[in-house]
C-alpha cells in the first residue's frame, strides 16, 4: 500500500515539510484505527511527497480497504489542503540489504503515478482517491465484503509491465456511489 501527495511538486519548500507532517499523523493514525499497527507491518518507507507500508499477510486485506481507506479520508478531511492518491496491492515483496523490490512494487507505484488516477483526483473534490490493482479488485472489491462497495469503484488506469497489461479500478472518496458520476464519465 501506498501514498502520494497530490501536486506537490507545485509547493513550496515549507508547504512540503508542513504537509509530511501532516500526511505521517493521518497515516499512521489511520493504519492504527485498521488495526495494522507496526508489529504487523514492515517499517515505513518514506517516499518524499509520499509513504510505502508493507503489510503483513497476517492483516486481513479488507481492513484495509473497509477500515484504513475511511480512516484516512476522516483524518485528511480534517483540514483542506493534503489530497492524497492512494494505492492497496498485494504480491510478493523481495528485500535485500537496502529495503524492498519486486514487480507487486512496480505495479503498485505505476498505478499510484498513473496520469488517469492523477486526473480523477483532479475532477473531484474529494480529498483521496484509491486504486486497487485488478487482482485487488477480483479477490476483494468484487465479493462485496462489509464496507467495500464493488459499484463505486471502475478500470479507469491501465499500465503495463513486463510485457502485461494491468487495470487499476478506482474509488473517488467523498459519498457519491458511482466512480462515473464523480468523474463526469
Amino acid at each position: 500500500m501506498a501514498v502520494d501527495i497530490a501536486d506537490s511538486t507545485a509547493r513550496a519548500d515549507a508547504t512540503k515539510i508542513r504537509l509530511r507532517r501532516v500526511l505521517y499523523e493521518a497515516f499512521e493514525n489511520s493504519l492504527y484505527a485498521a488495526g495494522a499497527e507496526e508489529r504487523l507491518r514492515d517499517p515505513l518507507v518514506d517516499r518524499g511527497d509520499g509513504i510505502l507500508a508493507v503489510i503483513h499477510p497476517i492483516v486481513p486485506k479488507t481492513l484495509l480497504l473497509n477500515a484504513f481507506v475511511p480512516a484516512l479520508c476522516e483524518e485528511l478531511s480534517r483540514q483542506q489542503e493534503l489530497r492524497l492518491r492512494v494505492v492497496v496491492h498485494a504480491g510478493e515483496v523481495l528485500y535485500d540489504r537496502r529495503g524492498c523490490c519486486g514487480e507487486a512494487l512496480d505495479l503498485s507505484f505505476r498505478l499510484l503515478d498513473a496520469p488517469a488516477l492523477k486526473g480523477a483526483l483532479a475532477k473531484s473534490a474529494a480529498p483521496l482517491v484509491l486504486v486497487v490493482s485488478e487482482e485487488m479488485y477480483r479477490t476483494i472489491v468484487r465479493h462485496g465484503y462489509r464496507g467495500i462497495d464493488d459499484d463505486a469503484f471502475a478500470p479507469l488506469v491501465q499500465t503495463h509491465i513486463a510485457g502485461r497489461t494491468h487495470w487499476g479500478w478506482v474509488r473517488v472518496s467523498g459519498g457519491v456511489t458511482h466512480v462515473a458520476d464523480k468523474l463526469g464519465a
